[in-house]
């Protein structure tokens, strides 16, 4: 499985998904691209695209892009609060349905 992560989001962020195909936005050249060419970019060689825009499913009509979506919801975008949801990730990766956005918060 390829996973895309969003531009802002920590770059050693990827470094959680051992195992997995990971790229970040700029490692591709697509930095300051806006998310409905970005997601449509990202389908031709991504399967989920790790993002912690938490409009992006209300602002793109996600049925028409062939990947999924992650969404976090953390206190920020900083590492150290994005790494405590690395498991849920993980758990939901096999589950996640192209398409959709699956969304990822931290517990309480």
């Amino acid at each position: 499985m390829k996973l895309l992560v969003d531009e802002c989001i920590d770059r050693k962020f990827t470094k959680e998904f051992v195992g997995y195909e990971v790229k970040t936005v700029p490692q591709m050249g697509w930095a300051g691209v806006k998310n409905g060419q970005l997601l449509t970019l990202a389908q031709a060689e991504f399967d989920v695209f790790i993002t912690v825009d938490r409009n992006l499913s209300f602002q793109q009509n996600l049925l028409q892009f062939d990947n999924a979506v992650i969404v976090l919801q953390a206190k920020s975008n900083r590492l150290a609060d994005l790494k405590p949801l690395v498991p849920d990730i993980l758990d939901v990766l096999p589950t996640v349905v192209k398409g959709q956005a699956t969304v990822v918060n931290e517990r309480k």
